[in-house]
């Protein structure tokens, strides 16, 4: 009894010793046999960036505007003379086309060709007493000279009775020129070649001087009011002043708009800037003008009065012109620039004119230049970058990758 507790007490003494060393020499095993870490280089963390290389151009630098085309010589017809419309030309309807010279509405001439006779008659009339007092005057003159003494009166010789048939003679004459004149009035002729806009008569209807009967257009040049920021005319060859008065010189212009489910285009030049800014915009009105705008080609329809279209003109050369995707220029003015060393560099640029398909840059940059257009987030200033060339498209201005040019790693 006593050898068994001797022996259990040396069993609780060296179970713990034997587990500990056990886990010793599992915990030794385990080192001495892991496997070797394979050395790695370490790789290039450098971000890899697409760059273009800018080039200095003459660039055409176009405005862009939009305004309502409106006829340049629109005009009520207006009658000087009363009377019953007798006649109306096919043509005074809402769209009706007439040539210049024709036509348009006439009135009643009966109680006007009335005044005509009347006024010869009364021509007549004055002549037969201009005739005699003529007669009578001759024969004052020959009886004085024959029977009178000193110098006769005006009154002896009938002088102002002359004078008086004379002076009747002359307003029978202005009558009778008057009445002619309220004749030619009963016809209304168009003043140019046009269209009508509107019509307010009706055949057999009586008008009263001063009465519209119609309003119409002439059809020879139609004019786009377009408004302008003043600093705008910097990229206009248009002068301001009196010197712009030649309207073959003026800068060329596109106008376009969607009709009939196709974009339209027709071809102007601007005439002049307006002599007053908008008082409440500030800006300049210059004008468009279209000649012949009813002459178009087949399927081409013609730039109509109240059409509302789009106006681009074309600018003038700018010389040394850097232009840029719109990616590679933030809010700031600032674009991103790879040195020699391919380390990154953040510059301010002088902005000529931001477009919405292009910045157009002025200075800062020169011919071979490199400019971040994408593949970096946070740029920091100095920080070494892989770079990739790559071209904008001419086309779309997308960017593509320049497959004729490898990209460059540090």
């Amino acid at each position: 009894m006593l050898k068994n507790l001797k022996s259990s007490a040396a069993l609780k003494i060296i179970a713990p010793i034997v587990v500990v060393l056990a886990g010793i020499s599992i915990s030794w095993a385990i080192v001495a046999h892991k496997p070797q870490p394979r050395s790695q280089a370490l790789s290039d963390k450098a971000p890899l960036v697409q760059v273009i290389r800018v080039e200095p151009q003459t660039v055409k630098v176009n405005i862009h505007s939009q305004g309502v085309a409106v006829p340049r010589t629109e005009i009520d017809l207006v009658p000087e003379v009363a009377g019953q419309i007798v006649r109306l030309h096919p043509s005074l309807v809402a769209g009706g086309f007439f040539k210049q010279g024709e036509v348009l509405a006439m009135i009643d001439t009966r109680g006007y060709d009335y005044a005509i006779a009347e006024a010869g008659a009364r021509i007549a009339e004055a002549e037969r007493q201009v005739m005699m007092e003529e007669a009578q005057a001759e024969q004052a003159r020959n009886e004085w000279r024959s029977l009178g003494e000193g110098e006769p009166s005006a009154l002896t010789l009938r002088e102002p009775q002359l004078a008086e048939a004379r002076a009747k003679l002359k307003a029978a004459q202005a009558d009778l020129a008057h009445a002619r004149l309220q004749r030619n009035r009963c016809e209304w002729r168009a003043p140019f070649a046009g269209r009508v806009r509107d019509k307010h008569i009706g055949l057999g209807q009586y008008v009263q001087p001063g009465e519209k009967l119609a309003r119409i257009y002439a059809i020879d040049v139609i004019q786009v009011r377009l408004p302008l920021a003043t600093d705008q005319f910097t990229y206009l060859d248009l002068l301001l002043d009196h010197r712009n008065s030649n309207p073959e010189t003026g800068p060329k212009v596109i106008l376009s708009v969607e009709f009939a489910g196709a974009l339209r285009r027709w071809e102007g030049r601007i005439v002049r800037a307006e002599g007053a800014l908008d008082e409440e915009t500030g800006l300049l009105h210059a004008v468009a003008e279209v000649e012949d705008p009813y002459v178009v080609e087949a399927g081409q329809p013609p730039l109509m009065p109240g059409l509302f279209v789009k106006a681009e003109i074309v600018g003038r050369d700018q010389p040394d012109v850097i232009v840029l995707p719109p990616g590679a220029v933030n809010a700031s003015h600032e674009a991103l620039w790879i040195d020699e060393e391919d380390r990154l560099h953040i510059r301010r640029l002088n902005i000529l004119r931001n477009e919405p398909d292009r910045i157009l840059v002025k200075g800062n940059l020169k011919a071979g230049d490199r400019v971040v257009v994408s593949g970096i987030q946070v740029p920091v200033e100095g920080m070494k970058v892989r770079t990739e060339i790559v071209s904008l498209e001419p086309s779309a201005e997308k960017i593509m990758p320049d497959k004729s040019t490898p990209g460059q790693a540090p």
